[in-house]
């Protein structure tokens, strides 16, 4: 999702660029109408492993077994809920219908060998009846059916601490997003842009609200990553929604590996 906009231009030459940096793994947010053939030719001729994809529960219907192979030709572990409308998690009436598909998905995925996954904004720490919105969706799926994928950056926005979150999931942590950002106060609402939803980024410019490269914002990643470590995360994954400090999109990517190799010998 990072590099979006350089894997419309170029898909080959950004995987590549991404592999010279030091990445190992990579996530997919899109296919870039590539058959899932020539996804796995040229992971395997860079060395990159797919471990997740960002995929929206509508690509399972009409034929769920159509994206299911196309999925793991390449190697998919996670098939990751990149969001989900609000409304469709706080109304009582519509998670019961919401729980369900995510069930049926969850079950249909681990019956071939992958994982369905969860990664959240804000609003899923909003409360209902006195809990996350959050917590519902992974007790209503059996801890083997589904894996949260915290992104840090907006657990943090949300006004949480991200390594506690983590380590209350200790167990079923495999996948987490690392985020870094800037902020004048957290919790100031929407500060993303989301195709089809109903929130709009009114106070990113009145709260400066930017993204960063890791370690050029407030997140404390000593404390994120020795959650991961003592939760059992298979994975960490970089994300940054859009360039900023002057850098395109690849330098900011670049400037995150950077720090992580340099500050943690990772």
């Amino acid at each position: 999702y990072s590099l979006r906009e350089f894997m419309k231009q170029d898909f080959y030459g950004t995987l590549k660029a991404v592999r010279d940096m030091g990445y190992e793994y990579v996530e997919f947010a899109g296919y870039f109408d590539k058959s899932a053939e020539e996804i796995k030719s040229i992971l395997d001729e860079l060395g990159l492993k797919c471990i997740s994809v960002h995929q929206n529960l509508d690509g399972y219907e009409p034929d769920p077994a159509a994206l299911v192979s196309f999925l793991k030709t390449f190697g998919v572990k996670y098939s990751v809920i990149p969001w989900y409308k609000k409304e469709e998690l706080a109304s009582a009436e519509a998670w019961e219908k919401t729980s369900k598909k995510f069930n049926e998905i969850a079950e249909y995925l681990s019956a071939n060998g992958m994982m369905l996954g969860y990664h959240n904004h804000d609003f899923e720490f909003e409360r209902r009846d006195g809990k996350f919105l959050y917590d519902y969706i992974f007790e209503s799926v059996p801890k083997d059916k589904i894996a949260p994928e915290f992104d840090t950056c907006w657990v943090r926005y949300a006004g949480l601490k991200p390594e506690e979150k983590i380590l209350e999931y200790a167990g079923r942590v495999e996948i987490v997003h690392l985020k870094d950002f800037s902020c004048k106060k957290l919790a100031q609402g929407p500060a993303y842009d989301l195709i089809g939803a109903d929130a709009v980024p009114a106070k990113r410019e009145d709260n400066a609200f930017e993204f960063r490269p890791l370690g050029m914002g407030m997140q404390d990643f000593d404390t994120i990553l020795k959650a991961c470590e003592d939760a059992g995360c298979e994975t960490v994954i970089v994300e940054q929604d859009q360039p900023s400090m002057g850098m395109n999109a690849l330098e900011c990517v670049r400037a995150s590996r950077n720090f992580l190799r340099e500050k943690y010998g990772i």
